[in-house]
């Protein structure tokens, strides 16, 4: 568990006397955000951590807490990139009984938690970027996940056609249900949309931190014929960004605004608002709201999926064609014009 690091965060609130003896009765509410990875580099999880800690904050700051939550503490939790361990790590978390809920996001989740709760029912399970319904103990969000790549294979489909290809790369650090059964067919659906003759190369790195690895395989597909790839890689995605820059190939980002990555290789970045979901959905924790038992799907219209257009560097890099053609398709998803269930 080299990885198993724990943060406390300054959030713990105690007013007065009774809130104080509240607090030792085990009536405050201490929350764990487990981050399966590290949170060094992982913009994704960055978002976590802080859309859990901003809505204590503000829970704290409005005075509910006086009336509902006497004391919140929130502890953060790196889980080191051996998913192996995860389960294990969480299990602990558990075992200890010092959490009311636990937060994390991995679509591996449910599976992981599923079983910790066959030791643990009592846990209550907050996931973000998940799907698992009926567990009273487990409330999830899920992104639309097909949205969010559809945009990223238009906007890839629409610069390799102005650069003559018409082949895009997707470098992912592993194979799982999401990717195989969402992202890379919603990839190549966007790319389709513009010309039904696009075709995507799909590789692995095996890992979410081997840089060089996937800079060898993006350099090896640019030489292949891409011209925009799509790294879904966590920290070896940087990687691909360095192989695209040195090659004069495109980027286009995944799960954050990538833009400041690498100023004119980045031109597209399809986002998830996971600062916003965590925010929320912590929110109605504190507030005793949040519907445990239930699995719900966020996309565009609901605005937890979006594309980034108002970025000077993306207005730089990207032609006002290209600019035009995605802002139409952007603007039929959040309509609900072009539905992508």
């Amino acid at each position: 568990m080299k990885y198993f690091a724990v943060f406390l965060l300054g959030l713990t609130l105690l007013t007065g006397c009774a809130n104080k003896e509240a607090a030792e009765r085990g009536e405050g509410a201490s929350i764990a955000v487990f981050i399966p990875g590290v949170m060094a580099g992982s913009a994704i999880y960055e978002m976590l951590a802080e859309g859990v800690k901003k809505a204590v904050e503000d829970f704290i700051a409005s005075g509910s807490a006086q009336a509902a939550t006497p004391a919140v503490t929130v502890t953060v939790i790196e889980g080191g990139f051996n998913q192996a361990e995860w389960e294990g790590q969480i299990t602990t978390l558990a075992a200890s009984l010092s959490y009311d809920l636990i937060v994390t996001s991995n679509p591996s989740m449910p599976v992981i938690v599923s079983s910790v709760l066959e030791k643990f029912s009592n846990q209550k399970f907050l996931l973000l970027d998940a799907e698992l319904e009926g567990n009273p103990s487990v409330y999830t969000l899920r992104y639309n996940q097909r949205e969010q790549a559809y945009m990223a294979g238009y906007i890839a489909a629409l610069a390799s056609l102005e650069a003559g290809t018409k082949l895009l790369g997707l470098v992912a650090a592993q194979e799982y249900p999401v990717m195989n059964n969402v992202i890379l067919p919603g990839f190549i659906e966007g790319a389709r949309a513009v010309d039904s003759a696009f075709d995507v190369d799909f590789r692995i790195v095996g890992n979410w931190f081997d840089a060089a690895k996937a800079a060898e395989l993006a350099a090896d597909m640019i030489r292949r014929g891409v011209f925009v790839l799509l790294p879904i890689a966590g920290g070896a995605g940087h990687g691909v960004v360095q192989a695209a820059s040195e090659a004069g190939a495109k980027i286009v980002w995944f799960d954050t605004s990538g833009y400041e990555i690498r100023a004119g290789t980045v031109i597209g970045s399809a986002i998830l608002r996971q600062d916003r979901a965590a925010y929320e959905k912590t929110m109605l924790y504190l507030k005793r709201e949040l519907p445990f038992g239930k699995a719900e799907l966020a996309g565009v219209n609901d605005g937890f999926v979006d594309f980034v257009e108002d970025n000077p560097l993306y207005i730089a890099a990207v032609s006002p064609a290209i600019r035009d053609r995605q802002s139409r398709l952007v603007a039929r998803i959040r309509s609900g014009e072009l539905r992508l269930e």
